[in-house]
């Protein structure tokens, strides 16, 4: 006869997620995206899960800090279920999650060239009028603007309110 360890025992989705340190609000929302569903209900409707559940909280707990979304982890976890197969799905899903992930790193370094320009050009000190990052932040129609009104030229402005930039028609 075998002693029942705490994971064979039906779970709630309390002790779920305090299992898999999870919100049960995050586990409920798993469930709708059929990413974890509960074994079974009591009769008086709670959810129970059993070791699969851990699992796969598990699964997509490590599949997130590799960056895959839910909609990616979902057919991971569908691929996983399959069992047999070939892994080719699995590694193209894993191939474009890397892309994406290279373009993001690239967008970050374009970011922080960008920011370390401006950082160069921003003394530091002086009228926040002058400052070259808020210029930039502005835009080159208000930036114009903002440096000729810096400069004492009184600049028209356009119906709406802002200073129109020198040449252009009312």
């Amino acid at each position: 006869m075998s002693i029942p360890s705490s994971t064979d025992r039906p779970l709630t989705i309390g002790q779920l997620a305090r299992r898999a340190e999870l919100a049960p609000e995050t586990l409920r929302h798993y469930e709708r995206l059929g990413l974890v569903e509960p074994s079974r209900r009591t009769d008086s409707n709670y959810r129970l899960y059993d070791a699969d559940a851990v699992r796969r909280l598990h699964f997509i707990r490590r599949a997130q800090s590799l960056g895959f979304s839910l909609p990616e982890i979902r057919q991971l976890l569908g691929l996983h279920a399959q069992g047999a197969g070939d892994m080719a799905q699995v590694r193209a899903i894993a191939e474009q999650r890397l892309r994406q992930i290279e373009q993001r790193l690239a967008d970050l370094h374009s970011l922080r060239a960008g920011l370390e320009q401006l950082l160069q050009a921003c003394p530091g000190h002086g009228a926040l009028a002058d400052c070259p990052i808020l210029a930039a932040l502005c835009g080159p129609e208000d930036a114009s603007a903002a440096s000729e009104q810096s400069a004492g030229r009184d600049v028209p402005a356009n119906a709406d309110g802002r200073a129109r930039r020198a040449g252009a028609a009312s």
